[in-house]
């Protein structure tokens, strides 16, 4: 049985192209650039190649052509001229909608065609940055408007993170330790969501230094035995959704009774759930980062 999304809600196309459902109709109506299906109930519905074919408009529009000579293009010229302008320039964006069209789809070779695309032109970590991060952001943005569900979000997360490990071990099995520090990175109890955690895991075995990934659902209990083994660690967790806010400063205080007190050890952490902090209310030993660039720079200071 064939479950793969073909049909899409008006707000569906809002979320998933970022184009408000008001424009889309006026294309719509004035241009004849999309042609809806209507239900029993007359509610309107977009089939797949509607989606595309607005993912390439809004492409085309974002480059400076007008809706109204976009309309004048024959179907099949569109996605022709989508493709011309994306070996010029701008190739980020024309990939972030190839994978948003692999990840609706399950399209595993569009992923892997795209990826290969931009290898040409970009590093591992211009990627990442680049197209990775704005494209897990959305992800996370459409999963909580219910646009698409978590097989969505599991299959394009899968492929990202096969990227990440590949691109790792490629360094890995050549680099030396260059410093004795050591880093711990690790997800608190019922947090899954690695990817950023793991893409600093990569950071830190490039640049030389001692990083051990233990990953997802590690209670602080477990944390504590590693000291034991170290004098001083850096601890760096994510904080995407665990823990929630109302348990985030209880969480906080309960690592540093168990792991900072008496101890040169450290913990960073970064990921949304950390945003309504005050940085200067935190417990000593404890640092927040806004971003992942901002926790490589220091890394690499």
């Amino acid at each position: 049985m064939n479950n793969i999304q073909d049909t899409f809600s008006i707000k569906d196309l809002e979320n998933l192209t970022g184009i408000k459902a008001h424009t889309i109709r006026i294309w719509e109506k004035r241009y004849n650039l999309l042609e809806p299906n209507r239900t029993e109930t007359n509610i309107r519905y977009y089939d797949l190649n509607n989606f595309q074919k607005l993912l390439n408009v809004s492409y085309l529009n974002n480059n400076g052509y007008k809706i109204s000579k976009i309309a004048k293009l024959d179907a099949d010229k569109i996605p022709e001229l989508v493709r011309k302008i994306a070996d010029e320039a701008d190739a980020e964006n024309h990939a972030l909608n190839s994978f948003k069209l692999a990840m609706v789809n399950f399209d595993q070779t569009l992923f892997y065609k795209t990826y290969n695309s931009l290898e040409k032109e970009k590093t591992f970590e211009e990627i990442f940055y680049e197209v990775f991060i704005p494209l897990l952001s959305e992800i996370g943005l459409l999963w909580q408007t219910n646009t698409i569900t978590p097989a969505h979000e599991h299959f394009i997360s899968i492929l990202v993170r096969h990227k990440i490990l590949i691109n790792t071990e490629l360094i890995q099995a050549s680099q030396v330790n260059k410093s004795t520090k050591i880093f711990v990175l690790y997800l608190p109890d019922n947090e899954i969501h690695e990817l950023g955690l793991m893409f600093i895991n990569h950071q830190l075995v490039k640049y030389g230094y001692h990083s051990i990934f233990l990953g997802q659902s590690v209670p602080i209990e477990s944390l504590a035995e590693l000291q034991s083994y170290y004098d001083e660690i850096t601890f760096i967790s994510y904080f995407t959704v665990k823990p929630e806010r109302e348990n985030l400063e209880a969480y906080l205080e309960d690592f540093e009774n168990t792991i900072l007190n008496n101890s040169k050890n450290n913990l960073w952490i970064l990921g949304q759930m950390i945003n309504a902090l005050n940085i200067d209310e935190l417990p000593k030993g404890i640092r927040r980062f806004d971003s992942i660039q901002n926790l490589i720079k220091e890394i690499k200071a």
